[in-house]
């Protein structure tokens, strides 16, 4: 709420706006436990930790993050796949689906090669679930010139920015909602990232919104 009124031009503190939400009865929402655990015992040695919490690269297109979580819609499960870029946060591509197969996280995968081009050296990171174990997976990691990095059993910190956005979401746009249909709730996913990636600002990201700031870098790149 601050850093959206200061990029409107408003001069306030954090303190005033504390202030002013209390008198009108506004109220952050509290984020929830995350359910789903993908991991499945380790087949084997798969992958080191390579990423090792290095959550700030230095370019785009360079280190992702990607994990499964879950919703309850109409009766069913669904499921969240998303791809994130570290440098800006953006979420570069994501699949919804009624099952967490190895070819739906292996789609939202193609589609972040397909629109970021990553170069030779390009880092995925993901949890030890069994979709990140599986050959398909690595193989398209491996057949596009990437580094598979994976967290350490059971260690949700290794890969803290992909939990703290699936907090974000189910809070902004899941929790007290009510969707009819799993299509309905597509949709709404498909609108919620398209918010998140160009309306939505960050401190970190210098109050910028992540398509801001990754615009921007780019163009400081190619001048």
């Amino acid at each position: 709420m601050l850093l959206d009124l200061r990029n409107q031009g408003w001069v306030v503190n954090h303190k005033l706006v504390y202030k002013l939400m209390c008198e009108m009865g506004l109220r952050a929402k509290i984020r929830q436990r995350r359910p789903y655990v993908s991991y499945a015992g380790t087949i084997s040695h798969i992958a080191d930790n390579k990423l090792d919490r290095k959550f700030t690269p230095d370019q785009p297109n360079t280190v992702f993050v990607s994990d499964v979580t879950e919703f309850r819609v109409a009766g069913r499960k669904v499921y969240l796949s998303p791809v994130m870029d570290l440098f800006d946060r953006s979420i570069v591509a994501h699949t919804v689906a009624t099952s967490p197969s190895t070819a739906f996280t292996a789609a939202s995968l193609s589609k972040a090669i397909k629109t970021c081009a990553p170069e030779p050296g390009w880092m995925m990171h993901t949890d030890q679930g069994f979709q990140y174990q599986h050959a398909s997976w690595r193989d398209l990691i491996d057949d596009n010139g990437g580094v598979q990095s994976m967290s350490r059993k059971a260690n949700c910190y290794d890969n803290a920015v992909m939990e703290n956005f699936f907090g974000h979401l189910k809070t902004e746009m899941y929790h007290g909602e009510v969707f009819g249909t799993v299509a309905e709730f597509n949709q709404a996913i498909d609108e919620y990232i398209q918010w998140y990636n160009t309306e939505r600002i960050q401190q970190r990201l210098k109050g910028l919104t992540p398509m801001q700031y990754r615009n921007q870098t780019l163009e400081t790149l190619t001048a």
